[in-house]
This record gives structure tokens, C-alpha cells and sequence, in this order.
């Protein structure tokens, strides 16, 4: 059995308020000539197609014309999961008509656990979708109130799944989650405040390989190395900007071993950091590379400069960030602190010290994180 691992596009996204829709496409041409050399069984895409619950109208045609291309084209089935970043129910929209046409599309647990069904010359592999959902949605779905967290939820929708598999076939799980060990980015937005969304790898025992989505760098965890994550099409933030973005073939034998090639994909421009002085920059005198690419300048310039960006962007035309790092000073023992690593509860915890002089107490901070999970659940089922 052969398939492409793919997620987290987020079609539609900006960076720094540059739209990224023509970036998205370039890539996932690629993504139809892969599958079109390749020519692999079925596709998988993971989670968050979209960039957020209600898409712009570019991201809607251009995940039509890409669907359209792979299935109407090149006959490759395509299975669909929400991310947390999707509406379910607009993903989902029509999706038991476009199963005839092998689009198989997963946003919520409107319907019953169940696998699709894929046959190879060693017999059945059983894929099962699991969108993503909150906690209290699966305890409503499998009317069990001791589900308090994601990894309640996982354990016992993958229990369930295990109790009525087909003996001898291999399973495939398809999820979007963030699993404990896994090296997360800048650019995902966290699935729970309050540290209840991750799971444990050990949820995913007893399936041969799990596609994941979430976690933007591509990685792949368990002892048997089993549990993928294929990354996101893009880089999302400069703290990406060593990455390397892929889309995972693999290749599963008659006894669920599977092998993984990591496929890149060669963006329309590059995402980069350079430092230096701005005359350095300006002379030319560091190696500059693609000028063209989106970059973030680290100027060391120990006094003020006037009009950075303006000047450097006669370089670097798509110069979308500057990091004055040289007028930060304060000497060697002082620590800055980046507040986009900083976790929400406690920036709104410093907030709320700054304001009333007193901190959170913990009945307050579970206020707080009661509130902006439930938003952001509103938020998708919009």
C-alpha cells in the first residue's frame, strides 16, 4: 500500500499581511506532480486545510482546483480530516455525496467510527479518520463523562476502534493532535490553554503507522517510529526558517513495516534571517543570497538607525521584519524575553498583576482558561 502523508496547509494564511495563496499553490503543484509520478493508492491530509473557520474565497477555489485535480484527474482517492483551525461542519459540507467520487471528508463525529477500507495484493488496510474535537464533544458522542481531556478522548476512541478491528488488518490512524515529545513552531496555535491538550504517544500503540497533523516540523516519535507528522506545506513563521517542508510517501508491506520518504517541496520564495550592521547589509558585504525571498533583518547596530526598513528593503524587497537586537543592550545578564513563546495564561497573568497589583489566584486562572477554550471552540463550530 502506498499513500502521501500531507497536513496543516492552512490555505489562505498571511504572513505578516502578505497573502501566501499564491506561495500555497506553488507548492501543492508540486504535491500533483508527486502523486502524479508516484501514483500512490490514496492521499491523506491531516488537518487545518484551512487557516482559520471561516476561509477567504481564494482558499476555498484553490483547495477546489487542487481536489479537483487529484481526484477528477489522476483518480487518487483523498481523505480529509478538520484540524482545530477548520470549521467541521463547513469542511464537511456535501460529504456523503463526494464519497462517490472517493473524497472522503471528516469534520466532526457526526457519523459513526468507522474505517475506509483499502486493498492492496497482501489483503485490507483499514484507515480511520479522527478529526479533531474537543474533549467534551467525544464525551457527549460516546456518552462517557469521565472524558476530561484530549488524551481521555484519544484513549478511548482508538479503545473502541481496537475492539472492532478485523483481525489480520493492517490500521492506519489519521489524526490531529499534539503528542508529548513532539518539537513544536512558532505558528500553531495551541490546541487547549492550560496544558490539557497533548497526548501521550503510547495512544497510538497497536496502529502500524499514524498520520498526523499540528506540529509543523516534519518528525516522526514512538519506538517503532510510527507516529508521523508531515509538517506544514509552508514555513509559517521565521522561527521555521531552518526547516526543511515535505510531504511523506509511504510505503506499508504485508506486514504493516512501513517505509517513509520524505519529499520536499521547493517554496516560491524562501523564508530567511540574516543579521548584521545595516552597512554591512547594504554593501553587500555578507552574503545575501535570494534577495527575493521573505526575510527577517537582525540589525547589530549598537545606536538607533534611521529608516531601517525603507533602506534595507532596497535589498530586500520582501523584508517583512527587523530585530533591533543591538539597541537592546543592558549587558550580558540581561535575559529579554520573547512573549510569542510565552504561554496565554501567563501573559494575562502578567497583565493582571500590572493592573490590580495582586496575581491570578487558581480559581481565576481556571476562570480565564475556561473562557478562551470555550471561544475558540465557538469559534470553530461558527
Amino acid at each position: 500500500m502506498k499513500f502521501i502523508h500531507t497536513a496543516d496547509w492552512h490555505l489562505g494564511r498571511s504572513f505578516y499581511n502578505i497573502s501566501l495563496i499564491d506561495d500555497q499553490a506553488h507548492v501543492l503543484n508540486q504535491l500533483i506532480d508527486l502523486t502524479r509520478e508516484a501514483k500512490p493508492d490514496l492521499l491523506i491530509i491531516a488537518g487545518d486545510v484551512y487557516d482559520r473557520a471561516v476561509p477567504s474565497t481564494e482558499a476555498v477555489k484553490l483547495l477546489d482546483e487542487v481536489l479537483c485535480r487529484l481526484i477528477l484527474d489522476l483518480k487518487v482517492p483523498v481523505f480529509v480530516i478538520a484540524g482545530n483551525h477548520d470549521s467541521p461542519l463547513r469542511l464537511e459540507f456535501a460529504a456523503r455525496l463526494m464519497e462517490s467520487h472517493r473524497l472522503y471528508v471528516f469534520g466532526s463525529l457526526s457519523r459513526r467510527i468507522q474505517a475506509i477500507d483499502m486493498f492492496d495484493e497482501w489483503g485490507r488496510v483499514s484507515f480511520y479518520p479522527m478529526p479533531y474535537v474537543e474533549p467534551s464533544q467525544m464525551s457527549e458522542y460516546l456518552r462517557d463523562e469521565s472524558i476530561a481531556s484530549h488524551e481521555d478522548a484519544l484513549r478511548k476512541w482508538t479503545a473502541v476502534v481496537k475492539d472492532n478491528r478485523i483481525p489480520g488488518s493492517r490500521m492506519v490512524l489519521i489524526h490531529h493532535a499534539f503528542v508529548v515529545g513532539g518539537e513544536e513552531s512558532e505558528s500553531e496555535r495551541p490546541l487547549a490553554v492550560g496544558g490539557t491538550g497533548t497526548v501521550p504517544v503510547e495512544c497510538f500503540d497497536g496502529f502500524h503507522y499514524a498520520a498526523l497533523g499540528h506540529l509543523h516540523r516534519p518528525q516522526c516519535l514512538g519506538q517503532n517510529n510510527h507516529v508521523h507528522y508531515s509538517g506544514s506545506l509552508l514555513k509559517y513563521s521565521f522561527a521555521e526558517a531552518e526547516h526543511t517542508k515535505v510531504v511523506k510517501l509511504v510505503e506499508m508491506d504485508a506486514t504493516g513495516a512501513h517505509r517513509v520518504d520524505a519529499v520536499p517541496l521547493v517554496p516560491r520564495r524562501d523564508v530567511r534571517c540574516i543579521e548584521g550592521t545595516i552597512d554591512d547589509l547594504l554593501k553587500g558585504s555578507i552574503q545575501l543570497g535570494n534577495r527575493d525571498d521573505y526575510v527577517q533583518v537582525r540589525l547589530l547596530d549598537k545606536g538607533a538607525v534611521f529608516d531601517a526598513m525603507g533602506r534595507l528593503r532596497d535589498v530586500f524587497p520582501y523584508l517583512l521584519n527587523i530585530d533591533h537586537a543591538g539597541l537592546m543592550g543592558g549587558g550580558e545578564n540581561v535575559t529579554h524575553v520573547d512573549h510569542r513563546k510565552r504561554e496565554m495564561v501567563s501573559l494575562f497573568d502578567d497583565f493582571y498583576t500590572f493592573v490590580t497589583g495582586e496575581a491570578l489566584t487558581e480559581e481565576q486562572s481556571r476562570a480565564f482558561v475556561a473562557v478562551v477554550n470555550r471561544l475558540r471552540q465557538n469559534e470553530r463550530q461558527a
